[in-house]
């Protein structure tokens, strides 16, 4: 909440700073409708309007102040959803989403002037399936008018940095079919609206470029980045935000908000603030009106300084605001009023007005606009206080949400290749929807931020344990393996290119056949790990699976009787200093680990020729709980270690190895709560390294923040690479923004970022990459090194309204996770980094089934092998989306995932053209209609407004001609497509 929630007892992420209305801490939070209706197909939408006619009129020679009524609604934070939306544990937080479109709507109806916005779709939804059709129809005549409208439209204000692109174009795409299935073009949002996220990434905006926005606003950005652009006039600009995709297709104009998304002070109106209503009676001894008046000019005029048109804006609301709509409404129609009748010489006019409107009039004025490259990462508001920390909080949600992002994809892919018979089957029926719903909610910015309470946090972990239930696909997911003598591995493959994949799965000890689809023996191994615990560690079967593009192969795995067991066990090598280097190898790479600490000590590619020291292990930062420079403790949201230096897990690593035909292993015990296994595989062209930490102790009353950290001689001239959701590499500097002279107050987590996908370092000859397997906070806080944070348990708040420490107990306690190392050329590095961050993404999915379960189509014998291809794409070309859209209808998004230079001496980044008329096996493309991003707009249709910037005009687009049978990709570009279809007869 915001300033106004002090009253109440509830100061959220950031009430107003006391020192006026131009800096920002936080604000309250909401609920979440589980909405199950996968609706029909998108009718054909045309070229709109204009979708600017219903706005109201502004004048000229005036500053016009747009007030814009909102409600900002947590998708959970505090509360759950459930609680949010019904207005349960009220004495946790005082929200109810229901009341407060119940009452906003009332007091729409009762002022034809009046206007409001709404965002979170996921609690809409929710509240538009409870009404009744009279009073649907009502609403549907307030969004015609334009005096509802919807900002952003996504299920939920999706966080920027820990989430990758996929599913953020996945949660905006429920949403906005939503709206568009259900208000039709009157419905469809025009600007975007990220009023409360913990900082901007340059791929968000390029996302809502392509899903056709006009515009952007946000309410968060550095406390010294702020002020600069009030100095400057660079409140509002043009984002170019791709450095692949020809201007204007990633152009974004994007504006700040003057305060937060809070009300100036003193004019809340809310239940829920303490602020005076006007009084207007001047009988009366509270008579404020002209106090209030006056206040409300300077407060305008003082704020159109720093914006360069004769337009403001001022956000009346905050979080969960408007319960009692007539409250805020009555008092705003006063002001309103009562300003707009001063005396002839007064220069400010006011309006009920929305953030389409306020664009609008800026469009209007055909200014010349400053040109943004970068990105708002890190956020801080104030010195010593960088929102930093939630880049790795609650690690153990962010990689299931990461996880179910995979699952889901690949739910997506089997009921699009299917079609309906994908639902029905010998085990009953299936549903990608529950889990569409419950991952769209999960990129909420308190969800997988990790900056939620705890029950909180464990209820979006419910909600994605719901989803994944009905998700199963008509398959027999059994745990079988440790149980059964016979059984069969069928492994998914959900990416668009064939793929070998080391299975591994717990068994009991023995000797195991394994054939594959075949029946042909492939080599297998049973490896027994370094712990005396056989329930927590049992053995596990491994072998190398080879999976056909966007298909399955299925493996068969009998236990041979009465063999006596030939499990490697891995043998303990002891410390002595005198002992030769231990390897590790295959035919690419030879990891070098050191005999006296068991340490990692180099790193050879073989192909290139190239060895690079790398000595890794872990860290930890002790966590402040404040001191005499800030009382800022670390916490959910903020990193603040106590000192610059980390401390040493250990200084050495017991280590045992394992070296058998399909797998070579290193298993590292730094300590009772932090181990490492380092791993290769035969024909892996990376390094494998499979961290578990946890429960961090803090029995010694210390907060610890763990990392992994690379240290390497790499002159790397305080730079290093971070990805941007998964997408494009942004170039970091250490101590340094691009966009103003930054002075540093916390040299450690001041320099982080969000890592989604991948980190690295290179001195322009050798390239160091790191990729992750869930978003983490990474930097390279001295030359040649590289560090990510992998956990943190804290003892104290971070004060910005959760008032709860970050300590998980129980299953978020401790945590395993991977990092894959890939050594290489400068060159060549990006077809390795990108290729393998696809794999890790979408991953092969492996499900058990008894060696004779029920076969799927009782009329056939069971297929052992199947793509959903008749030819794998190119490498450069990713399938980032194939799911159903209705009943005879798919929607399809394909990606060239290579950025401009980075070519890796194969071509990798050049255009690239697909004939999609017979791309897929198991149905025809019968039509073909190309869309935005978000499929709510038909691509030859689809127009933006249009900005002029300081770096010139930008090229005119060339014509749209669509040819199914010729589509090119360029660069970095996705291109989306809904397909009628005609499903082809499948066996098995």
């Amino acid at each position: 909440m915001g300033a106004y929630a002090r009253a109440s007892g509830v100061c959220a992420r950031g009430c107003l700073d006391s020192a006026g209305p131009w800096t920002m801490s936080r604000a309250l939070r909401p609920p979440l409708p589980p909405l199950c209706f996968f609706l029909l197909l998108l009718a054909a939408a045309g070229a709109r309007a204009g979708g600017y006619e219903t706005c109201p009129t502004v004048q000229p020679n005036m500053l016009n102040v747009h007030l814009l009524p909102h409600t900002h609604d947590d998708v959970g934070w505090l509360k759950t959803v459930d609680q949010y939306f019904y207005g349960i544990k009220n004495d946790i937080q005082h929200a109810g989403v229901q009341y407060i479109l119940d009452s906003v709507i009332s007091a729409l109806l009762a002022d034809p002037t009046r206007r409001f916005i709404y965002v979170e779709i996921a609690f809409f939804s929710r509240w538009w399936h409870q009404q009744t059709n009279a009073t649907q129809e009502v609403v549907r005549d307030l969004v015609r008018q334009g005096r509802l409208e919807f900002a952003n439209g996504g299920w939920v204000m999706n966080d920027e940095a820990a989430t990758h692109y996929g599913a953020i174009v996945d949660q905006m795409t429920l949403g906005l079919r939503f709206l568009e299935d259900t208000f039709g073009n009157d419905g469809r949002p025009r600007v975007a609206w990220h009023i409360d996220p913990f900082g901007h990434s340059r791929e968000q905006a390029s996302l809502f470029a392509q899903m056709g926005f006009d515009g952007f606003f946000f309410g968060r950005l550095d406390y010294q980045d702020k002020w600069v652009r009030m100095q400057k006039l660079e409140m509002e600009q043009v984002w170019r935000a791709s450095t692949s995709l020809k201007p204007p297709t990633a152009d974004l104009f994007t504006g700040v908000l003057p305060n937060g998304y809070n009300p100036p002070r003193n004019l809340c109106w809310d239940v829920l603030c303490v602020d005076q209503p006007l009084v207007e009676d001047p009988r009366s001894p509270e008579y404020n009106a002209k106090e209030l008046v006056d206040y409300f000019l300077n407060v305008a005029t003082a704020q159109g300084r720093y914006y360069r048109t004769n337009h403001t804006v001022m956000t009346m609301g905050s979080d969960f605001q408007y319960e009692n709509a007539n409250m805020w409404f009555k008092n705003l129609d006063k002001l309103i009023r009562l300003v707009n009748a001063q005396a002839k010489g007064s220069s400010v006019h006011v309006l009920y007005s929305t953030p389409a409107c306020y664009l609008w009039e800026l469009n209007k004025a055909n200014l010349t606009w400053s040109v943004k490259h970068d990105d708002f990462f890190p956020y801080a508001d104030g010195p010593h206080q960088f929102w930093t920390g939630y880049f790795s909080s609650r690690p153990a949600l962010k990689r299931y949400e990461r996880l179910s992002y995979n699952f889901l994809q690949v739910c997506n892919q089997l009921e699009a290749l299917v079609g309906l018979a994908a639902n029905v089957g010998p085990y009953g029926s299936g549903d990608s929807a529950p889990l569409n719903e419950a991952m769209a909610v999960l990129q909420h910015h308190d969800a997988v931020s990790g900056t939620s309470r705890q029950h909180v946090a464990n209820d979006y972990a419910r909600q994605l344990a719901a989803g994944w239930g009905p998700c199963e696909l008509n398959i027999s997911i059994c745990p079988l393996s440790q149980t059964a003598a016979r059984f069969q591995v069928i492994v998914y493959n959900p990416l668009g290119r064939k793929v070998n994949w080391m299975v591994r799965l717990p068994v009991s000890e023995g000797v195991f056949v394994v054939k594959d689809p075949n029946g042909r023996t492939v080599p297998s191994d049973v490896v027994i790990f370094p712990s005396s615990d056989s329930q927590a560690h049992p053995p596990e079967l491994l072998f190398s699976a080879s999976l056909p593009a966007l298909g399955f192969s299925t493996y068969s795995v009998a236990q041979v009787p009465r063999w006596k067991p030939q499990a490697r066990a891995p043998q303990p090598i002891p410390r002595r200093s005198w002992s030769p280097a231990l390897t590790i190898e295959n035919e690419h790479i030879r990891a070098t680990f050191d005999p006296d600490t068991g340490l990692l000590m180099e790193i050879m590619n073989m192909n290139q020729q190239l060895l690079l020291p790398v000595r890794q292990t872990f860290f930890w930062y002790n966590a402040s709980i404040g001191d005499n420079e800030s009382d800022q403790a670390s916490g959910a949201y903020i990193f603040r270690p106590n000192q610059q230096k980390p401390l040493p897990v250990s200084r050495w690593a017991q280590i045992h190895l394992v070296k058998t035909p399909l797998v070579q292993e290193v298993h590292q015990n730094f300590s009772a709560w932090c181990s490492q296994v380092v791993r290769l595989y035969p024909g892996q062209r990376h390094l494998e390294l499979e961290w578990s930490v946890g429960p961090i102790p803090v029995g010694d009353t210390w907060g610890k923040e763990v990392i992994s950290r690379f240290d390497t001689p790499l002159e790397t001239k305080g730079r290093f690479y971070t990805d941007s959701n998964g997408r494009e590499i942004l170039e970091r500097r250490r101590d340094y923004r691009p966009t103003w002279k930054l002075n540093q107050t916390e040299p450690v987590a001041g320099n982080y970022y969000p890592v989604n996908t991948r980190i690295y370092i290179t001195d322009g000859n050798m390239q160091l990459t790191v990729l992750t397997d869930r978003s983490q906070g990474g930097s390279s806080l001295r030359d040649g090194s590289l560090e990510l944070m992998v956990h943190r348990r804290l003892l104290k708040d971070d004060g910005r309204g959760v008032s709860e420490p970050l300590m998980e107990n129980g299953s978020g306690a401790w945590v395993r996770g991977r990092h894959l190392v890939l050594l290489d050329t400068a060159q060549a590095a990006a077809a390795g980094h990108r290729l393998l961050a696809e794999q890790e993404v979408l991953a092969p999915q492996v499900v058990l089934a008894p060696g004779g379960g029920a076969a799927y189509n009782l009329g056939a014998p069971p297929r052992t092998q199947f793509s959903g291809l008749r030819r794998d794409l190119p490498p450069s070309v990713h399938l980032l989306t194939l799911a159903s859209w209705g009943p005879e209808m798919v929607l399809l998004r394909l990606e060239h995932q290579f950025a401009v230079g980075e070519d890796s001496g194969r071509n990798l980044s050049a255009p690239v053209t697909l004939n999609l008329r017979d791309l897929f096996s198991t149905f025809t493309i019968t039509r073909l209609q190309e869309t935005t991003l978000v499929a709510n707009q038909l691509r030859e249709a689809a127009s933006r407004l249009k900005w002029t910037t300081n770096t010139g005009p930008t090229p005119h687009q060339t014509p749209y001609q669509l040819d199914p049978a010729n589509i090119t990709l360029e660069p970095m570009e996705i291109r989306t497509f809904l397909a009628s279809v005609q499903w082809k007869e499948v066996d098995g």
